[in-house]
């Protein structure tokens, strides 16, 4: 059926209206024709914002793990499922077939199920991006456990929080992991954050750079010789469709960050169908998705969705720049990639370095370019397209979000007419509107509001774990029957939509969305600060970079500032993890404040980027004289 592969824009547009018109008949149709069940579903839908509730295929089962890979075992068992490409150049690169894949991941589930890990139970995976990572995740997909990945680079205190709020039984690490010419000391890092998780009892530690760490007697188990020891055959659970899959943390604008429940059978069926369409795939084809399985865009497109069509996802363990800024196309010529999937800030830093090193490698194997993680500027956009692509790549630039799990925004290649800065038309069954101040919708084009979605899409996440009320107070309570996507947006004349950036106080910073709560939080526990502020100001290779305000308690504190800034850092780096570290800190008499005490961060923001000319009216303040102290310091 063709509603599987749309190939042109006509077809696109007939497969949408259908998607709009009868959103239950059409998923119903896509899940039925390209998935496993173990038993048919009751309804497709259930929904209600209000309260907010949604259920996608209610009473269907299944296991995930089987549709990613036991129904690909007949037809495409020794192709290459998972290609792992190591953070050393010399390293051989490492193929595993669909049948090593299933192999590996019944190893890993019973080892799993032998150190008492049940259905249900939540599994912290804190794991460098090396195979044991990808296949963690899917063992516990197979025994029904939830996993909650947490990105490498996260401190030990970012760690504990996460390990805490879900109540996790287990953490899986490695000693450590390779990053460009660094090693990092993960299980240093688990030791640290363990001092305080009491949930968990047991530690697997994957062996990678061969470090000496400390093992605790009875808690801490080397895993490879518990997987040699364990049984490759291992049924997968019978699970139900709305059963949760994963919980995967992201910055909230206040404190806690925010576990984000993603449930089975909708999440499979859309990333798979986005997977499919918006990278155009083809069964020889070789995909690569440079993100890490840390962020939601590991989990939907190099793990489920890819695996979910039969596909070979390459893994790469290490970063653009080493040994040089040529390794992306080094690892493109080598493999031959078709699909090449990165973020923005990576292609601002790879533009910077000149275009030799490009040029040095053969790119004529890719065939369609991805850009997700913030919206790419119009620099970085045609320096992609021409360089990388030589023009004939068409490039996705996908909008999306850990809370919708699969891409809602995006060109179709070779289907969609591309605009340098658009995410261009909603993908099928996607129904997004622009909403004023007051909570009306902006019809019509050639108009910019908030950017709100009317209709459940089979992904979107449940709830938050254990905080359901804040899921609804977050999502659903500023706009009436609408899920908010915190995002503001203008949708130009034809129709196509641009991400405008944040209206809320998350910063995006080299594709990691950054709440300014915790951050502030942080700095706040140095002795020395009163109080501080945090904003987003433009940075050519971050897209936004961290500025920070920050008040002394003693106004003449005599100690040096830049040791002060120093040590402000180094908190951020150790409570939060250092992609959070602030690239300006000026130091403030105080912070301009309405007469209710809210911080202006409006103003904040302008003077950061230099736009003096335009603060807007500062008559409201408590004190208008602060804004103008700031300005004079930071000149």
């Amino acid at each position: 059926m063709s509603n599987y592969h749309i190939k042109h824009l006509e077809e696109y547009y007939q497969v949408y209206r259908k998607s709009i018109r009868n959103p239950e008949q059409f998923w119903e149709e896509v899940a039925e024709e390209h998935f496993l069940w173990r038993k048919k579903w009751n309804a497709v839908l259930h929904w209600d914002f209000s309260k907010p509730e949604i259920k996608w295929f209610e009473g269907a089962k299944l296991n995930i793990t089987e549709n990613c890979i036991d129904r690909h075992l007949a037809t495409r068992g020794d192709k290459t499922a998972i290609l792992f490409e190591p953070n050393n150049p010399e390293e051989p690169a490492e193929h595993i077939t669909y049948k090593q894949l299933h192999h590996r991941v019944n190893q890993f589930a019973n080892v799993l199920k032998e150190q008492g890990i049940e259905k249900g139970d939540r599994v912290c995976i804190y794991v460098p991006m090396i195979p044991e990572l990808a296949i963690s995740l899917l063992a516990c997909a197979r025994i029904g456990a939830i996993h909650s990945v947490v990105f490498a680079g996260f401190s030990s205190t970012a760690l504990a929080t996460r390990i805490n709020d879900a109540d996790c039984k287990m953490v899986i690490t490695a000693d450590g992991s390779y990053r460009g010419a660094k090693t990092i000391d993960l299980k240093g890092i688990v030791d640290e954050a363990l001092q305080n998780c009491p949930t968990v009892k047991t530690v697997l530690v994957a062996k990678r750079i061969n470090s000496d760490i400390t093992m605790k007697e009875g808690r801490d188990k080397w895993l490879q010789p518990l997987l040699d020891a364990a049984s490759d055959q291992c049924k997968a659970t019978v699970m139900d469709a709305e059963d949760p899959l994963f919980i995967l943390y992201t910055s909230g604008s206040t404190g806690m960050p925010k576990g984000m429940v993603h449930t089975i059978a909708g999440y499979m069926v859309y990333t798979a169908y986005t997977f499919k369409n918006a990278f155009q795939y083809k069964e020889e084809d070789v995909y690569w998705c440079t993100a890490d399985i840390g962020w939601i865009t590991g989990h939907s497109y190099i793990v489920y969705g890819p695996l979910a069509n039969g596909a070979t996802t390459v893994m790469y363990e290490g970063v653009p720049s080493y040994p040089d800024f040529g390794r992306f196309w080094q690892i493109v010529e080598k493999h031959k990639v078709n699909q090449f999937y990165t973020a923005p800030t990576a292609i601002r830093a790879l533009a910077k370095q000149g275009v030799e090193l490009v040029d040095k490698y053969d790119l004529s194997s890719l065939k369609v370019l991805g850009s997700v993680g913030e919206p790419i500027n119009e620099e970085a956009w045609h320096w992609y397209n021409d360089n990388v692509g030589k023009g004939k790549s068409p490039i996705i630039d996908s909008w999306w979000q850990t809370e919708t799990g699969g891409m809602m925004i995006t060109p179709i290649p070779y289907v969609t007419p591309t605009k340098p800065t658009y995410a261009t038309l909603p993908f099928i069954g996607i129904q997004p509107c622009l909403m004023d101040e007051n909570g009306d919708e902006l019809k019509g084009n050639q108009t910019e509001g908030r950017l709100c979605i009317k209709f459940p899409w089979p992904s979107i996440a449940r709830t938050i774990w254990g905080n359901h009320q804040r899921y609804k107070d977050t999502y659903f309570s500023t706009f009436k029957n609408m899920y908010f996507t915190g995002d503001g947006a203008l949708r130009d004349e034809v129709g196509y939509y641009r991400i405008t950036g944040r209206v809320d106080d998350v910063i995006i910073v080299s594709g990691h969305n950054l709440g300014t709560a915790p951050i502030e939080d942080a700095i706040n526990e140095h002795p020395a600060v009163a109080e501080s502020a945090i904003v987003g100001f433009p940075h050519d290779i971050k897209g936004s970079a961290l500025y920070g305000y920050i008040t002394l308690k003693d106004i003449g504190e005599s100690r040096n500032h830049d040791n002060l800034r120093k040590e402000i850092n180094q908190i951020i780096s150790d409570k939060i993890g250092p992609i959070a570290k602030l690239d300006k800190i000026q130091f403030t008499q105080g912070l301009p404040k309405t007469r209710s005490g809210k911080i202006m961060r409006r103003i904040l923001r302008k003077i950061a980027s230099n736009e003096l000319s335009n603060l807007g009216d500062v008559s409201t303040l408590l004190d208008p004289e602060v804004v103008e102290n700031i300005i004079k310091d930071k000149l």
